[in-house]
């Protein structure tokens, strides 16, 4: 089981990227790569072990009408180069940058309405808390572990290995993460090594991945998604028994 805590930043991404990997109720938890890095580690995962589960904490795709509006089946057809200049010029429904408002568009998507509707849209690619450049910045690797073997849930037919979108918000519940204070009594108090306390990124790949390893039977047996919506916009995966966030 493997989660990793994303970045879109155009420099240093490395240093907010953090990839936790459970393998028999034992955590290892890296940081220090950079997104194609990152890319290549899974593939060398799921070669050890084809069984593998992996959770990325960034929207796989847009709102359907934005996607019917651009002839785009989901996000993976969003190429890099067409990521990258939205990036660059920041047009609507884009919006965060300097001198760039949120317009009047439909932001969410149904998932995000449905399970986590405090998410930030992809839309926002700038500003305090935005997620869009990790998303235009995450279809790529969507993209390359498709090609390498992995389903994309619930783009794909489930099989293993499979990745799934998290949002780690979700999967910690309550806890306020941005103090090392409360990031440390909430994993002592799970009995969960503390070193994930070391900063937020590294503590919501970790909580993440120890989460999906408690209910990887839940992880193993997805079923193909009948929801035509979902099968474009992308769906969060969560426990069973969670009910949206906190």
């Amino acid at each position: 089981m493997a989660a990793v805590d994303w970045s879109g930043r155009a420099a240093n991404a490395r240093r907010f990227i953090w990839t936790a990997v459970v393998e028999e109720d034992r955590l290892l938890l890296e940081g220090d790569r950079d997104r194609d890095q990152v890319a290549h580690h899974l593939v060398e995962l799921a070669a050890m072990d084809p069984d593998l589960a992996v959770g990325l904490d960034f929207g796989f795709s847009l709102p359907l009408w934005f996607l019917e509006e651009r002839s785009l089946e989901h996000g993976m057809a969003v190429s890099e180069e067409t990521a990258e200049g939205w990036l660059r010029a920041c047009p609507p429904p884009f919006w965060g940058r300097l001198g760039r408002r949120r317009g009047t568009e439909v932001q969410h998507r149904r998932t995000e309405l449905e399970v986590a509707p405090r998410a930030k849209p992809v839309f926002q690619i700038g500003g305090a808390g935005s997620v869009g450049t990790g998303s235009l910045r995450g279809f790529p690797l969507l993209r390359r572990l498709r090609q390498e073997g992995f389903a994309i849930w619930p783009f794909d037919e489930p099989r293993l290995p499979v990745v799934v979108e998290i949002f780690p918000r979700l999967l910690t519940g309550p806890v306020v993460k941005s103090r090392f204070e409360a990031r440390q009594t909430y994993l002592l108090g799970r009995g969960w090594p503390t070193e994930a306390s070391v900063s937020e990124d590294a503590f919501d790949a970790a909580v993440s991945a120890l989460m999906m390893a408690a209910h990887g039977g839940q992880l193993a047996s997805l079923t193909g998604e009948p929801d035509a919506v979902f099968r474009r916009e992308g769906r969060i995966w969560q426990p069973s028994e969670l009910h949206g966030p906190r």
